[in-house]
Formats: C-alpha cells, sequence, structure tokens
C-alpha cells in the first residue's frame, strides 16, 4: 500500500471521531487564533498529524481514550518539542465508543523535567467558566463548518475559547455560539486532535478542566454555528488518575483496560500505526 492511500486511512481514522482542532467564528481573521505551545505548555502531541494530550506529572500524560489505538510501549509521544518512549497505556475500564468515560493515561519512559504539569481541576464550578482550548488539526469557520483539512492545515496551532454550557458527573458540555452571543475568540473542536485540553491560566498555573471527547450533536456538521460538544470531566475522573498513577495492581486491574478501541473500518492496524507513529 503507498503512503498516499496510508494517509488517507489514517485521517479516516482519526476523523471517525470528534476532536480538539479548532474551528472559528467567520467574523474573526484566522491569525488572531494562531497559537504556540507557549499558550500551553504541557501540550503532548500523539501522532505526526495530530492528536493531543496533557502533562499532568512528570511521566504522565492525559488524552481520550478513543486516541490511544496506535499508542503502545515503546512507541514516541511529542512533549515540549522532545520525543519520548511511552511506558504504559492505561484506558478508562468504563469507556465504551462515542460514550463518556473517554479517558486514559500514557506512561512515559522518563520523566519531562523542562516543564511543568499542568494541575488538575478539583472545583465542581465549571458551569459559566469560560475554558481555552488548543489543537492542530483540521479547521474551517462557524458558517461553513470545517473545510480546512489535517493535511491543509499542516500542523498550524490554533487556540479558542467557548463557555462551559452544561455539565453531568463525568462530562462538560460546550456550543459553538454567534454574534453577541460569542465570546471574542469563540470557537469549537473540528476533526483530527482528540484528547486536547480544555484548560484556564491562573498566573503562572495552567489548570486542565476537560479532555476533548466527541461531538455531542446529531443535526449539526462538525464546526457549524449551534454544534455542541463534550469534553471529559477532569474533577469526577480526578480520582481515577491518581489511582492509576499510583499503579496500584487492583486498581489497574478493576479500573482500567487494555483495549485500544480500534477505529471501525481499520483493516491493517500495523500499517496504519507505522504512519502515525513519531
Amino acid at each position: 500500500m503507498n503512503l498516499s492511500r496510508l494517509f488517507v486511512i489514517a485521517a479516516a481514522a482519526l476523523l471517525s471521531w470528534q476532536a480538539c482542532a479548532i474551528v472559528i467564528r467567520h467574523d474573526v481573521a484566522d491569525q488572531q487564533y494562531w497559537a504556540t505551545t507557549a499558550d500551553f505548555p504541557p501540550l503532548a502531541t500523539l501522532y505526526t498529524i495530530g492528536v493531543h494530550g496533557s502533562l499532568i506529572a512528570p511521566q504522565w500524560i492525559v488524552t481520550a481514550a478513543h486516541a490511544v489505538f496506535c499508542v503502545e510501549p515503546g512507541a514516541h509521544i511529542q512533549v515540549g518539542g522532545q520525543q519520548f518512549a511511552v511506558s504504559a497505556v492505561y484506558a478508562h475500564a468504563g469507556y465504551r465508543l462515542d460514550k463518556d468515560n473517554d479517558i486514559a493515561l500514557i506512561k512515559l519512559q522518563q520523566p519531562v523535567t523542562a516543564l511543568a504539569a499542568a494541575r488538575l481541576y478539583r472545583d465542581t464550578d465549571e458551569q459559566g467558566q469560560a475554558l481555552w482550548f488548543i489543537g492542530a488539526g483540521a479547521s474551517g469557520n462557524g458558517n461553513t463548518g470545517q473545510t480546512i483539512s489535517l493535511k491543509q492545515n499542516n500542523g498550524q496551532l490554533r487556540k479558542a475559547q467557548n463557555t462551559v454550557r452544561s455539565t453531568s458527573a463525568t462530562e462538560l458540555f460546550f456550543r459553538f455560539d454567534k454574534g453577541n452571543s460569542a465570546l471574542p475568540l469563540e470557537g469549537v473542536s473540528g476533526n483530527g486532535d482528540s484528547g486536547g485540553p480544555a484548560f484556564i491560566r491562573r498566573g503562572e498555573d495552567f489548570y486542565l478542566l476537560g479532555v476533548s471527547s466527541r461531538a455531542n450533536s446529531w443535526f449539526k456538521a462538525v464546526g457549524e454555528y449551534g454544534v455542541e460538544e463534550a469534553y471529559s470531566r477532569i474533577s469526577h475522573h480526578a480520582g481515577w488518575l491518581e489511582a492509576v498513577m499510583a499503579e496500584s495492581p487492583q486498581q489497574l486491574t478493576q479500573h482500567t483496560t487494555q483495549n485500544r478501541f480500534i477505529p471501525p473500518g481499520t483493516a491493517d492496524l500495523p500499517q496504519l500505526c507505522a504512519r502515525l507513529n513519531f
């Protein structure tokens, strides 16, 4: 199979879900959304064409469970411009595709020492807060929806704001508003960077409130005004994250899974992963 065909398959696998690449307002210049890793230093990138996570401890990355299908021990992911080898992967045992509990932890073989980890947000007052997203996947604007592909975007990071519209026990929910109802840099997730952060900054500290999971609208295309999306809620999952990072054998056996949630229609996972991995 040639590389261009494999890239199409890889992109299709990643586009099976909503993700944290940024679709922006139609009435604000694209360049105002452009970002760098300095806007969220704990940002991790799992694959060569995107998909993100967040450093929450020197050896631990949190991401979406559905995003780890090619992350295996020995694979490499990127944090702070450097590549780190993976030691282990633990997905939430309660996750099912397109459902809640879409969260996983990646343990690195060596600690990240050059930058500070994001702090876990533990309060349950997320509703009504304006959070930031960041991602490098497909883009577009609210009038047209997602129109700029992963390949066309070529790794350009964007950041955007959105307000937590509602919460459930396990998730945060957002909606892409327009006009006077929207924030100055209102945006939502496009396709291509699942697992990315919803965060705030307080002083020098970055707090992680959510992990990009999926679109939550049946009748809206990705990135259209009015589309809703769901993020896994860190205040709910903080206990699970800490228990897994403690690596208690009982906790790992009872509350994690080695299921990699392979994208539907994937015929040759080894070739797909060879193309995606660093």
